[in-house]
């Protein structure tokens, strides 16, 4: 069931989009990237509702997810905010397998997360992978992101990432800012996923995953 298991640095900045920003930065990057993929996604964020984790204190990620029929299990270690570097460990499991693996969690203590769709367009741009991201029915934003193997590199890497985000003009969130935004997705755009309400094949009927 398990295979291509991970283990990497994942140096990332983030920054809210108007509908207008996200239509007229699609288009240029339609014209001058390299497209890589679209991205429908599901995933089960646990650490909003652990002890000492949250959503402005985070330091560890536990993350169940599909995309594009693919499940993966997630675990992020490092500081959750505006400007961050984090180790990134993922595992990804048989395509029909997310039920299972929500069941699995929830033998674990994972019990209540945080329910996040959302659909994504991914592009290289000088040596960024820039992502589109809209939240069905609330927002969007873009995720710049560069993976790097020692963090040695990270600085190198943020600096980066800030010059090409100021080349196409983008803001990019602060600590305070992306938090923020984060608990108005929670309130406004995700739902909270409570394992006592969990019947077996809720994933798969509901979402075709």
């Amino acid at each position: 069931m398990l295979k291509n298991m991970q283990e990497i640095i994942e140096v990332e900045m983030r920054g809210r989009l108007t509908a207008e920003q996200h239509a007229d930065l699609l288009k240029f990057l339609e014209e001058n990237a390299e497209f890589v993929e679209s991205k429908e996604r599901i995933l089960l964020d646990y650490s909003t509702f652990l002890s000492e984790q949250g959503v402005r204190q985070r330091t560890k990620d536990i993350r169940l997810r599909i995309t594009n029929g693919q499940p993966e299990l997630i675990t992020k270690l490092g500081t959750w905010g505006g400007r961050e570097q984090r180790k990134e460990i993922s595992v990804k499991t048989e395509p029909g397998s997310f039920d299972n693996l929500v069941q699995t969690y929830a033998a674990l203590g994972f019990e209540k997360a945080m329910l996040c769709v959302r659909s994504t367009k991914v592009f290289n741009y000088e040596g960024i992978e820039l992502s589109l991201v809209k939240v069905p029915g609330h927002s969007y934003y873009f995720e710049a992101e560069k993976i790097v193997e020692v963090a040695s590199d990270t600085e190198q890497a943020h600096k980066q990432i800030e010059a090409v985000c100021a080349e196409l003009g983008l803001s990019l969130f602060d600590d305070t800012a992306f938090h923020d935004y984060i608990e108005e997705l929670n309130k406004e755009a995700n739902e909270t996923f409570n394992y006592s309400d969990y019947k077996p094949g809720y994933f798969s009927s509901r979402f075709g995953v």
